[in-house]
């Protein structure tokens, strides 16, 4: 940030804001899932199609949660997965909004989804909610304040070695067998104790915080999948990087999170495709 008595400003109020923002977005990332479970039981008594009522769901999620952020801030930017952009340009603050991930997983009845949010502040990480409303398990951080599962502080995995590694990937759609997120995940089985596939990449994220998985990574991302899990990894204690160990950064598509011990390296060396 640049100095001046504007930028001290703007910084010494965002920090100071992070517990109203906090709270503003738990309570936004429990009624989006609350809409997700009401919208769920419509799947199997609808004619309509899956795509049709997972756009709705989504969008129904979506909108609760942006009722609930301008209500409380009406001049914050929102950037969300269904089409949402706000600018207002003077705030600071952008809220960073997946009302649903996991979608392929939530059509199909299958519980590990859910709702992310994150807010940053002259585009620095201010605060993350991530909502797993089947496990009813809401994971929290603020820049500098630690990471929380319901409100208990959390800590990464202390696993080290590949042999003893739990690793997640993320794949695309239709991945073909040549495609270089297929060639990672092949290239980690033989190596790792086991190599896992889940479908969301916010709880992928959530669960490296906790010590739940041990590294997760892809290539194939958008802020709002990363946003508020990239700030629950570092606040608990973990790491976050490029897929070759550089530095991350939100607006591209890859993201390598690990528990904060020399496994990160590890799974850099094992993510190199030219070799």
């Amino acid at each position: 940030m640049e100095d001046g008595s504007k930028g001290v400003s703007r910084e010494h109020t965002g920090v100071n804001d992070a517990a109203k923002v906090l709270e503003v977005a738990i309570k936004a990332a429990r009624d989006a899932g609350d809409v997700l479970r009401s919208w769920s039981h419509r799947f199997t008594v609808s004619e309509k199609g899956p795509a049709d009522l997972v756009t709705e769901a989504d969008l129904a999620a979506q909108s609760a949660i942006v009722s609930i952020v301008t209500s409380a801030f009406p001049d914050h930017d929102l950037l969300g997965e269904e089409d949402l952009t706000v600018r207002h340009g003077k705030s600071g603050f952008r809220w960073i909004i997946d009302p649903l991930d996991g979608t392929s997983n939530y059509v199909h009845g299958f519980p590990y989804f859910g709702v992310s949010i994150g807010v940053e502040f002259d585009g620095r990480p201010l605060a993350g909610v991530i909502f797993d409303p089947n496990r009813d398990e809401l994971f929290t951080a603020t820049a500098g304040g630690g990471a929380k599962l319901n409100d208990a502080p959390i800590r990464p995995s202390r696993a080290s070695h590949l042999s003893d590694a739990f690793l997640v990937a993320s794949l695309p759609r239709r991945a073909a067998p040549g495609d270089d997120a297929v060639k990672r995940f092949l290239k980690a089985m033989p190596v790792a104790e086991s190599v896992q596939r889940t479908g969301s990449a916010a709880l992928n994220l959530a669960y490296v915080a906790c010590g739940r998985i041990d590294a997760f990574w892809s290539s194939s991302l958008k802020p709002w999948d990363m946003a508020a899990g990239v700030l629950l990894v570092t606040e608990a204690g973990g790491t976050v990087t490029s897929l070759n160990g550089g530095r991350f950064e939100l607006e591209r598509p890859e993201v390598l999170a690990a528990n904060g011990t020399d496994l990160h390296q590890a799974v850099v060396g094992l993510l190199d495709t030219t070799e």
